[in-house]
């Protein structure tokens, strides 16, 4: 390992434990005391030095935060289908980093699904987790929360039409590049039914991408 691989692999650990020590939601939040996150934060991301693909979820679901893996439940499943791969290339983290718009499970609506992602987490960490990995070639951008991010004005109005617009993402001279997605929740098996062109179109040219990156 060269000296500045090595400096860079010090800088983000002190990031991880700093973003694990992480409290602010509970602690400080937002709009107030009566918002405050109802139970212990578990910061859930996966940094890396050397992957070329990150993968911006929304945030973790209850499964995640209960085991703290990325991605361990039914829809992590289905991406994992998306991209062609297997829960060891998954989860090594020479070839993803993981890293949601909001790092802790945010609970539940008054519906049963999950909330928004926390306010207070991507203007706290996301420019500085995102500077810490300038080695980053391709965004998987999952939902309008990351695609918000990361694609900023060049979003459209609602989710469908932006990852429907994903050859205009992937054409421009941007860097990294972004890939909109949506969300592999099976709650969104509708959605793929009503649109087909997503795994007959899209799915082939992301699996090469990452089939590439992922080496």
């Amino acid at each position: 390992m060269s000296e500045i691989q090595r400096d860079r692999e010090e800088a983000l650990q002190a990031l991880r434990d700093t973003i694990t020590a992480c409290r602010v939601c509970r602690d400080a939040p937002a709009r107030g005391p009566r918002d405050r996150l109802p139970h212990e934060p578990r910061p859930v991301p996966v940094l890396s030095s050397s992957a070329r693909i990150l993968i911006a979820g929304q945030a973790p679901g209850l499964r995640v935060h209960e085991t703290g893996i990325p991605f361990n439940d039914a829809s992590g499943d289905r991406l994992r289908q998306w991209l062609a791969v297997d829960r060891d290339e998954f989860y090594d983290p020479d070839r993803f980093a993981i890293v949601p718009m909001g790092f802790c499970f945010p609970g539940y609506d008054g519906h049963g699904g999950d909330l928004p992602p926390r306010r207070e987490c991507a203007p706290l960490w996301r420019a500085r987790v995102i500077a810490a990995m300038p080695q980053i070639e391709l965004v998987l951008a999952i939902g309008q929360y990351a695609q918000t991010w990361h694609l900023g004005r060049a979003r459209a109005p609602s989710m469908t039409e932006t990852v429907r617009n994903w050859r205009s993402y992937l054409s421009v001279e941007r860097f990294p590049a972004v890939l909109p997605l949506p969300h592999p929740s099976w709650r969104n098996s509708g959605w793929l039914k009503k649109n087909p062109w997503f795994e007959a179109e899209l799915l082939p040219v992301l699996r090469e991408r990452v089939k590439l990156l992922k080496m």
